[in-house]
């Protein structure tokens, strides 16, 4: 048994790959008209997590996090005031950092493993006086006795029980569900964080530590772990690439971390467990880049380029969704199976606790750019400066209950999408019989169920004559802004083997018509530099439309998404402006920006 893994002193529930794919399986057919929309964040860092504490937030932990994900009020650290969501969410993993999880907490609580050690004293006050230094080695403040206790079995299965217990006491079926889960962060020149969260309780969640890029550095040891630990204890689990847009062409690469072609092993094996990805996050948006795209007349959405590591990202293919599943087409027809077959959700990877991605309501990336002075004053040039950090994002579920398995499900086939932080409602049915008048009948679900396959689904071997028909309904967030547009973004493989895309404006509000440009005129803009206020009077409530691509070709692979465009709308540096009384150009970034929801894609496959 691998040294991450341990024993609970209980038979192992050992289960074939077969077997634990399908615990996550799709829920049957029977049962997907009953599906309801939960809402929910998949990526928030606490005090728990090393580099959370390192920038101030001291006292804001899994129980606080998932309380105030809840409604509950809870304390803002650096403010110590109350801080509450105006609405809570259904669902939430708190995804603290593997790697040395809980260090400054277990110092401070000088818990049990540690108690006695020589060095505890003078390591409580280094956390407690210079938080900044524990990022480093831990070598370097603390003694030798206590540096080697600190990253023991010992100290992290204490450390991982904390999770497991915060989870249970705020999982409440039906009402608000937790995931143990945590991040496995690596940063070799660029971005390759996974998230990694587990449906299952605490009789397989105890039986393992969370893996960390210490205990295998390449997103392949990941994979090689998830399918050991499945195998010895049943437990199952979704990975969530995060941050493609900052992984220095990386992240969607054509090649394995040895510098090796993609083969069928690798692509099976990521498939296997990477089923969606996040698409937007505080650290920017990763479907697109306007450099990649310069026909894409959206794709210029909180783009973000500044690397952890220093420096700035130059625009890749292998950073973002959309080249990221035309490569996948060219392995599917190249292997038979394609390795960045994706989902789309959204998730805001707050560093604060707090999982909020309302524009007005923004807390910043950290702790220490809570405040709209200190933004203002804050080094653009560096790699947390407030503005230049997106208000971003959440995850949407289509699930039949807001339970762990349910929710899981819903991951497994990605019927799932994600959005920049409005609550939009979004429904996407794939099939090769809708018909214009499927637009406006009283249960879309049921239509769209009984006729084809949801985001995230396959099509194949479409009926000679027929083309892909797209029954799609979107409706405003109730708190939110109205409609812009429905848009279609299509790739494909042309006959020679080429990746192609092309956006189509499917359904739009107003009367605007299509100019001889083959574009649509923009929807209009009713914000008020000087106060931060928009008025709902342009725009629709809901869009619907049965779409049918006027360019199918039957012998080439192909996907299709939903891109659904609010009317632009305050961004939060607007809003901090406008409190601050500064001129909006200060900032440096849009005074208002579309916000958006993108569907999980629909595949064709001869």
């Amino acid at each position: 048994m691998p040294p991450y893994i341990r024993s609970a002193g209980r038979p192992a529930r050992a289960l074939g790959a077969a077997a634990i794919a399908a615990g996550l399986a799709a829920a049957p057919a029977a049962q997907a008209q009953d599906t309801q929309l939960y809402w929910g964040d998949t990526h928030v860092h606490t005090s728990t997590s090393v580099d959370a504490y390192a920038v101030e937030d001291y006292f804001t932990g899994p129980e606080e996090a998932y309380r105030f994900a809840r409604g509950i009020p809870v304390l803002h650290t650096r403010l110590q005031n109350k801080v509450q969501i105006d609405r809570p969410l259904d669902f939430m993993v708190v995804a603290d950092h593997a790697e040395r999880m809980r260090l400054q907490v277990n110092i401070l609580e000088a818990i049990p493993p540690i108690q006695g050690l020589p060095g505890l004293e003078e390591a409580i006050q280094t956390v407690r006086e210079t938080p900044r230094q524990t990022m480093g080695p831990v070598e370097q403040f603390l003694s030798p006795e206590l540096a080697e206790a600190i990253v023991s079995d010992e100290v992290r299965g204490y450390s991982w029980e904390q999770q497991i217990a915060a989870a249970e006491r705020n999982n409440i079926p039906g009402v608000f569900t937790t995931f143990a889960g945590w991040e496995w962060t690596r940063n070799p020149g660029g971005n390759l964080h996974r998230v990694v969260f587990t449906p299952d309780g605490p009789d397989i969640t105890r039986q393992f530590f969370p893996f960390s890029s210490d205990d295998g550095p390449d997103p392949e040891d990941l994979w090689n772990w998830l399918d050991q630990t499945s195998e010895a204890t049943g437990a199952r689990f979704v990975a969530i690439p995060h941050n493609s847009n900052l992984s220095n062409g990386r992240m969607f690469s054509d090649v394995d971390s040895e510098g090796r072609p993609l083969d069928v092993s690798y692509a099976r094996q990521r498939a296997r467990w990477e089923t969606v990805m996040e698409i937007t996050q505080v650290k920017g948006t990763s479907e697109v880049d306007p450099v990649l795209s310069p026909n894409d007349e959206f794709a210029n959405f909180e783009i973000h380029r500044a690397l952890l590591i220093g420096g700035i990202a130059e625009p890749d293919e292998a950073d973002y969704a959309r080249s990221a599943l035309k490569r996948g087409l060219g392995f599917a027809a190249e292997l038979g199976v394609n390795p960045f077959k994706v989902g789309f959700i959204g998730s805001s990877d707050s560093h604060t606790g707090l999982a909020e991605s309302d524009e007005a309501n923004f807390w910043g990336k950290t702790v220490r750019d809570t405040l709209p002075a200190e933004r203002l004053n804050a080094d653009p040039n560096t790699f947390f400066a407030t503005w230049t950090m997106s208000a971003s994002g959440m995850a949407a579920v289509w699930a039949t209950e807001n339970s762990r398995d349910a929710i899981a499900a819903a991951f497994q086939r990605r019927e799932v999408y994600g959005t920049s932080g409005p609550r939009m409602v979004v429904r996407v049915f794939g099939g090769f019989g809708f018909s214009p008048e499927d637009a406006r009948a009283s249960d879309i679900a049921a239509t769209g169920y009984a006729g084809g396959v949801p985001m995230g689904g396959d099509l194949t071997e479409a009926p000679a004559g027929a083309a892909p028909s797209f029954l799609v309904h979107a409706a405003k967030d109730p708190e939110g802004a109205n409609l812009d547009r429905i848009q279609m973004v299509k790739g494909w493989l042309d006959a020679e083997g080429n990746q192609q895309e092309k956006v189509f404006d499917i359904v739009w509000s107003g009367d605007r018509e299509v100019g001889g440009d083959g574009k649509l005129p923009p929807v209009g803009d009713t914000v008020d530099r000087s106060t931060a206020l928009y008025e709902n009077s342009i725009g629709a409530a809901q869009l619907a439309t049965v779409w049918t691509d006027p360019e199918f070709d039957p012998d080439v692979l192909a996907f299709y998404y939903v891109r659904v465009l609010e009317i632009p709308t305050p961004r939060h540096s607007l809003y901090d402006a406008v409190a601050l009384g500064v001129d909006p150009a200060e900032t440096g970034q849009p005074e208002v920006i579309q916000e958006r929801a993108w569907a999980s894609p629909i595949w064709y496959t001869p």
